[in-house]
């Protein structure tokens, strides 16, 4: 999978320490990726969810969100969102999706 968007996890990274760790890895594993569909995501990452066009991953044990689009046909995963699990409440993220 090609990853759109690694900026906005390093900065997302630089502002909350405690997620570097698990965004470097969920960036290394999605690059070696080739997700078919949601049952592909879900065997690497058994916490995710969907929300309309968008695919949701619990970050460090559901303490923030990582809200992606996946084209699977295109092998593209774009980052939408990396939010704390307040923001992410807040719904504001879903009018994206």
């Amino acid at each position: 999978m090609r990853v759109i968007a690694r900026p906005a996890l390093r900065a997302f990274a630089n502002a909350h320490p405690d997620a570097a760790s698990w965004l470097d890895g969920w960036w290394t594993t999605t690059r070696n990726a080739s997700w078919q569909h949601l049952g592909d995501v879900r065997r690497t990452y058994n916490a995710t969810d969907v929300f309309g066009c968008c695919t949701i991953f619990d970050v460090r044990g559901n303490h923030y969100r990582l809200i992606t689009h996946i084209d699977y046909a295109c092998q593209l995963v774009f980052v939408r969102a990396v939010l704390t699990h307040a923001e992410y409440d807040r719904g504001a993220w879903k009018h994206d999706c």
